[in-house]
């Protein structure tokens, strides 16, 4: 299967319809089968490395099409910056702080007892454990 195969195919499991865009940047995301962890900073950097022709705008509305499609989840960290995971289990994260990386943590490793209550009418979504890291 090629690049372009596996990535029009992993847009297609989302219903999002193969535009060029969005194929160049399933491409860079998941073309090699490889799961990543990425900012729509470091998606445009990858992209223009790559020769493609994309605006910023463009990559953040193309991950915010592949978030709502389920493709990619994102992970809010600091509150104001977010990653983009194309690995969409539930799975724990580790924040490198001294170099901004975000990688999977062993989810075998990870205990939770117990959550509070949810509020009355609500569901929970989704539960996001970031653990943050910094040298000693």
């Amino acid at each position: 299967m090629t690049d372009r195969t596996h990535s029009a195919e992993w847009l297609m499991t989302g219903g999002l319809r193969p535009t060029r865009q969005r194929l160049a940047l399933a491409e860079l995301l998941v073309g090699d089968g490889l799961n990543r962890h990425v900012t729509a900073e470091s998606l445009f950097a990858l992209a223009s490395d790559a020769g493609e022709k994309v605006s910023l705008a463009t990559v953040y509305n193309t991950l915010r099409a592949f978030c709502e499609a389920g493709l990619v989840t994102e992970i809010v960290v600091d509150g104001s910056k977010s990653y983009f995971d194309t690995r969409t289990d539930d799975h724990p994260h580790f924040y490198w702080e001294d170099s901004h990386r975000l990688t999977d943590a062993p989810a075998e490793e990870l205990t939770i007892t117990s959550l509070p209550q949810v509020p009355q009418g609500m569901e929970l979504s989704r539960v996001d454990v970031v653990i943050r890291l910094r040298r000693a």
